[in-house]
């Protein structure tokens, strides 16, 4: 099995690749910015940290949105982070247009809401561990139901489909923390980063037959 970690020159790789390597010991795992080498992988991974304008500029710049897209219509695809924004239509920050995978918006969290039920007031960005109540799909397969995950993120999707969401994790408000559909999952938290709950997702994924 060979597995394409999507490279356009954002995001912690080495992490993702390593926790990879780790639940899937056999499989042939590659760090890449070739379209042709994603297009031949059996599965894709489509990581991403930093400024989503940022990213979807790098991406383009190396001629993968063709490839990315591809991969997400026909192959077991899992977003990470910034690969999960850059699924939805726009993004608020810099304006920016996405992939359009997903109908939809990401947003930025809201200042007036950023307080916790006791009243404090929470940081932008959300960086540290939360709790994700799961939805119902394969991916979550051993993992509990609230389990926490790594978070490092400032915006959000808003889906515009309910059926998409198959995780809500609440931080000043509820947010949508997970989404699928046909052979795509994507997550906004760091499963790379997110000790035994992560690594069990992603073994999931290396073995999800959608």
């Amino acid at each position: 099995m060979r597995v394409a970690v999507v490279d356009y020159g954002m995001g912690n790789l080495r992490s993702v690749s390593k926790a990879v390597e780790h639940v899937a010991p056999a499989a042939r795992i590659e760090v890449t910015s070739d379209p042709a080498r994603v297009a031949e992988a059996d599965r894709v991974v489509f990581p991403g940290q930093g400024a989503m304008p940022d990213c979807m500029r790098e991406m383009d710049s190396r001629g993968l949105r063709p490839a990315v897209l591809a991969a997400a219509r026909s192959r077991p695809f899992l977003g990470i982070c910034i690969g999960l924004q850059m699924l939805f239509e726009r993004s608020e920050e810099g304006g920016v247009e996405g992939l359009a995978v997903f109908p939809g918006s990401v947003r930025r969290f809201p200042k007036s809401a950023m307080m916790d039920s006791n009243g404090q007031k929470l940081t932008v960005p959300h960086i540290g561990w939360n709790r994700v109540s799961q939805g119902k799909h394969p991916l979550w397969s051993g993992v509990e139901d609230d389990s926490r995950f790594y978070f490092v993120h400032s915006y959000f999707p808003e889906v515009r489909e309910e059926g998409l969401v198959q995780g809500t994790t609440e931080y000043g408000v509820p947010f949508t923390s997970a989404v699928a559909r046909d052979n795509i999952f994507a997550v906004q938290f760091h499963p790379e980063k997110s000790d035994t709950a992560g690594l069990r997702l992603l073994a999931n994924f290396l073995n999800w037959n959608p």
